[in-house]
């Protein structure tokens, strides 16, 4: 997919994380080699087991068995710090398909200050049990742009998604910043129709003028919604494009990784080609 990657975590670029979020099938981990025959086995036996039901001791349990030192490194190379196991995002994924929705199990696992377990939590969490309070906790105790993504798309799934939006984007802190942008853009691709085109001109306007001098993960998210615009509200391709050529070269900091980050204006252009020959 053209959009898979920057649109929802920012990890394009990046090889063993990008990808194993992306297999689906048990060919899938047999040919991928960013997974050991021990993690194969482990990723098969929980895609093959039913619903389940587990305690928050249990699911650490499973979190160590599925880690890896190598998957360590590739996190920590990416921001994220200790305690961490290195589990796959396939193994995370699958685990959360068999738990479903469990939120006093997610409080437990976010509690841990584990990764691995945050991750989880974001993602077993209930979005209509999420609080105010808990989502600002969250976003405020985290350091990793990963967990800060995997919590605002947590929160855009809320009933108070635009509240905690609007908070966010206002933010000087780094990933809180990040979160906000993060909401709106997951917000504006489930229906773009719910912001105006006077809403998204005002949001352009804030980003042309704060995004060189906000944090470095926000600036990233800020210049994924410059593109969410243009992308997915038809009536501000044009604006979002002047906008993003503007604005220029948006230097983020990727650390010790391949990543890197899209030219705004030239992604829109390519992006509408794209969906146009498809369409045709």
């Amino acid at each position: 997919m053209l959009l898979t990657g920057w649109f929802w975590s920012g990890l394009d670029g990046l090889a063993s994380l990008g990808q194993i979020k992306q297999l689906n099938t048990k060919t899938d981990f047999k040919e991928n080699s960013f997974l050991n025959e021990s993690q194969i086995h482990d990723m098969i036996e929980i895609s093959e087991l039913g619903e389940i039901q587990m305690n928050v001791e249990q699911v650490m349990d499973t979190l160590l068995e599925m880690g890896s030192e190598q998957n360590q490194k590739i996190y920590k190379r990416h921001g994220a710090s200790e305690p961490l196991f290195g589990v796959s995002f396939a193994n995370i994924k699958q685990l959360k398909k068999k738990i479903k929705i469990d939120h006093e199990l997610a409080l437990q696992l976010w509690d841990t200050e584990n990764m691995d377990a945050q991750l989880l939590a974001c993602m077993v969490s209930d979005p209509e049990q999420l609080t105010i309070t808990q989502a600002s906790s969250w976003i405020n105790s985290t350091t990793y742009y990963v967990l800060a993504g995997e919590i605002a798309d947590l929160a855009a799934k809320s009933p108070h998604s635009r509240k905690l939006m609007d908070k966010w984007m206002k933010s000087k802190k780094e990933f809180v910043k990040q979160g906000g942008y993060s909401i709106f853009s997951s917000l504006l691709k489930q229906d773009g129709s719910q912001f105006s085109k006077s809403d998204c001109k005002s949001i352009l306007k804030t980003i042309e003028t704060e995004i060189h001098d906000s944090p470095n993960r926000a600036r990233y998210s800020m210049n994924s919604s410059v593109i969410a615009i243009g992308v997915w509200h038809p009536d501000c391709a044009d604006l979002a494009t002047k906008t993003a050529k503007r604005i220029g070269k948006v230097h983020v900091d990727h650390g010790d990784t391949s990543c890197k980050t899209p030219d705004a204006a030239s992604y829109i252009e390519k992006t509408l080609a794209y969906q146009k020959a498809k369409a045709h």
